[in-house]
């Protein structure tokens, strides 16, 4: 049976722990501040980015070889603070890796019907990677996550007269009335 990775958990030890990884080289070359922390395990390297840096830190690791954008999904973490957390997935095919860049926002009042304002934003990667485009709209659609610069947000699964957004943790199970 192969053994698994170590587990690094927290900032300092995986930048000591993986010193030459290249996503990791790639984000401290061109912005060390944006990189709030870092988690290794299960094979996996997540780095939690600053929400106001995700386009830029896109654009420092696609620069660094990491070529294919899988996905995004959020996650509500609602009653706990910062609610919202966006993970995007990202390959690299050259170097046949897989990268998590985590990003936490919390503008959202819970138990409201999200209104302008109310809702949590964070800038678009659709200008780096197109292939967001959807997902964006998805995330938007379903937890009520803004995404500035999108060049078509708009609910992509339910009706346009849909009220909230379902996958909040406090939206009402039978939905506003």
């Amino acid at each position: 049976m192969a053994s698994q990775p170590p587990t690094l958990s927290g900032k300092q030890a995986v930048l000591a722990g993986m010193p030459e990884h290249p996503a990791i080289k790639a984000i401290l070359a061109w912005k060390p501040d944006a990189l709030t922390d870092a988690k290794f395990d299960f094979g996996e390297l997540t780095l939690t980015i600053a929400s106001g840096a995700i386009r830029a830190a896109c654009s420092t690791v696609q620069a660094a070889g990491y070529n294919f954008f899988e996905d995004v999904t959020a996650v509500d973490w609602y009653p706990l603070t910062p609610r919202f957390q966006l993970s995007y997935h990202i390959l690299s095919l050259g170097l046949k890796d897989r990268i998590r860049l985590r990003v936490l926002l919390d503008k959202a009042e819970p138990g409201t019907e999200p209104s302008p304002g109310t809702e949590p934003s964070i800038d678009s990667i659709t200008p780096v990677w197109a292939g967001a485009n959807f997902y964006e709209r998805e995330v938007f659609d379903l937890f009520g996550i803004h995404f500035a610069g999108h060049p078509d947000l708009r609910r992509i699964m339910l009706p346009d007269d849909w009220k909230g957004h379902p996958l909040r943790k406090d939206y009402p199970v039978e939905g506003y009335r």
